[in-house]
């Protein structure tokens, strides 16, 4: 009998909110925003006792980093404003990000998932793929369960992650590819365990809506949507020649296929960066003119922090880049390729400065950012 592939997704539980209710468990069960500044860090009194910044107390540009569940139950959710969020949910603790500490509990996490099965491909701060196909006992039977060994491994790890961590809970989904496993780790969150085949798709998979297959993007579900196709099960029914007319040859032969679970890409245990950058969004508006300033020291600060990058990962760049969103949040880049590859501060900063010279630096300026890219081993 040939061996089964058994590929896991695990998805750390509101990664930044739990790392926080570590350190402060008397917020377990409020609704928690993370992306506050430093002056939203808690005030200990004299007794011990913590004053915790509430979201209505918020004035300035910024977005939401993360949120608890109950946060999210009031429509709070990631990337949104934060003043946007004080008008849903404006008693919620809000915390400033920490995250040093972030990537402190990453690497345990997932040195945590190593010691169970070490073929692992990193997806980010808070997420992993996971091959457990030749891991001993994945293809055992337990009991009336003919997939049991597996789910009792991914049980072994999901324990050794909250060991490891001091209590962080992770959701894993475990099916014969990534593309499957992604939306299975999903279903069942948070700290969920969910074990599917290909014989589970009619029932589990088919009746989600089509946007939560990984790859099809609001653009992508809109034009679902104008042909009748909401569900991935109604995604599934159609075939590949109309997708193909619509969405082209490659898009629409892969939406054909993964609509049926199909996906073989392995997992990749390393992967060389592509870019790296830094950008911030400002408190108010400045204008390029007026504000140079305060302009021309963050925009070094932002090289330096590019280059800092760059070296710590050992990389060197040959292409640098700006990225300017104007008050009306039109967004504009300019790229410069070099020579040869930098990683120094200055020569990133010589660079963004030409860039510079090729914007319109009339209007007034609400984020800027500096990148790297075409990377090559310093």
């Amino acid at each position: 009998m040939p061996t089964r592939r058994w590929i896991a997704h695990l998805d750390m539980d509101a990664f930044y909110a739990s790392v926080e209710l570590l350190r402060y468990p008397e917020l377990k069960g409020q609704p928690v925003v993370i992306g506050g500044r430093r002056a939203q860090a808690p005030i200990e009194g004299p007794g011990g006792e913590r004053r915790f910044a509430r979201l209505r107390e918020y004035a300035g540009r910024g977005v939401v980093t993360t949120a608890t569940y109950p946060a999210r139950d009031l429509g709070v959710h990631s990337a949104m404003g934060m003043m946007k969020a004080a008008k849903l949910a404006p008693d919620a603790v809000l915390l400033p990000a920490d995250f040093e500490e972030y990537r402190r509990l990453s690497r345990a996490f997932k040195a945590a998932v190593a010691e169970v099965a070490p073929v692992i491909e990193d997806r980010g701060i808070d997420e992993i793929y996971i091959d457990l196909t030749e891991v001993p006992g994945a293809q055992e039977a337990v009991g009336h369960d003919p997939h049991g060994g597996v789910r009792a491994l991914a049980q072994e790890i999901r324990n050794n992650v909250v060991r490891r961590t001091g209590g962080l809970t992770c959701s894993v989904g475990v099916t014969p590819n990534k593309l499957l496993s992604k939306i299975a780790s999903e279903l069942d969150k948070p700290d969920g365990l969910t074990v599917l085949t290909l014989d589970d798709l009619p029932s589990r998979i088919w009746p989600l809506p089509a946007r939560r297959v990984n790859g099809i993007g609001p653009k992508a579900a809109a034009k679902l949507m104008a042909l009748g196709v909401h569900t991935v099960g109604e995604l599934a029914a159609r075939p590949r020649a109309e997708l193909v007319q619509v969405f082209g040859r490659s898009y629409g032969a892969w939406l054909h296929e993964a609509a049926r679970g199909i996906d073989d890409r392995p997992v990749v245990t390393h992967s060389e960066p592509v870019s790296t950058s830094r950008e911030t969004t400002f408190e108010r508006d400045l204008h390029p003119v007026r504000d140079r300033a305060t302009l021309t020291p963050l925009l070094t600060r932002l090289c330096e922090q590019v280059a800092a990058d760059l070296q710590r990962k050992g990389y060197a760049a040959r292409t640098i880049g700006i990225k300017l969103r104007y008050a009306d949040f039109k967004t504009i880049t300019r790229d410069l390729t070099l020579p040869a590859p930098v990683a120094d501060a200055q020569a990133i900063r010589r660079a963004a400065g030409e860039c510079l010279k090729r914007v319109d630096l009339g209007r007034a300026l609400r984020l800027l950012g500096v990148r790297a890219a075409s990377l090559a081993r310093a």
